[in-house]
């Protein structure tokens, strides 16, 4: 973890969870670029700090890298103290999975125990564990935005690709809607739509700016 200080930024942390070259990365910057102070989290510390380094430099900004395993509650535990040690948690957006096994469609019958287990453990209990760490502080500040990325299989399933479901989600959407703290399950499909429809222009109801046409 690089050496932590309190945000300078008066608009929160962004946090966001699975941080890799392409999409996580991306985001991150965009979020820096609107002036947000942003912790990445991976578990490739030594990448994770080039890339930190890099969004930083670049856009004249506070990058904080932090591993994280979101399969061990500890990790993630410990984590998010290193995390909330900056400051309020504005927006989290969760970018972990846990790659299938099989790149073709698999037989329901034919997917491994323990391949299922370990998806289970990254992209949705990790999911889970994450906000469970910033949810308290969103609620006691009336405000908040999580947005968890996924392809479309994760919302409707697709055949042959059961391991990917993170349809439970729904079920934080509807109870912290009324808090104003704004949940996202955001199919990956859409960031490869033109530019002005990606990702960060998709969430209307936010009152996050950043994501307002």
């Amino acid at each position: 973890m690089r050496s932590m200080a309190s945000s300078s930024s008066n608009k929160g942390i962004a946090a966001i969870v699975g941080v890799g070259p392409k999409l996580g990365r991306t985001i991150a910057r965009k979020f820096a670029h609107e002036g947000y102070t942003v912790a990445i989290l991976a578990r490739d510390l030594g990448r994770l700090s080039r890339f930190a380094d890099e969004i930083a430099r670049e856009e004249k900004s506070q990058v904080f890298a932090i591993r994280i395993d979101c399969s061990d509650s500890r990790s993630v535990r410990e984590a998010f103290e290193g995390v909330l040690s900056l400051g309020f948690v504005e927006v989290l957006v969760y970018n972990a999975y846990q790659p299938a096994v099989h790149r073709q469609p698999t037989n329901f019958t034919n997917i491994p125990a323990d391949s299922f287990e370990k998806s289970l453990a990254v992209s949705s209990v990790g999911a889970f564990l994450c906000a469970q760490q910033v949810l308290p502080g969103m609620v006691e500040r009336g405000k908040g935005t999580i947005l968890f990325t996924g392809c479309s299989a994760s919302l409707n399933g697709i055949a042959g690709f059961s391991e990917l479901c993170k349809n439970f989600l729904y079920q934080e959407i509807t109870l912290f809607k009324s808090l104003y703290i704004y949940i996202y399950i955001i199919p990956q499909l859409l960031v490869y739509l033109p530019p002005k429809y990606r990702l960060w222009k998709v969430c209307l109801e936010s009152p996050i700016t950043m994501f307002s046409q």
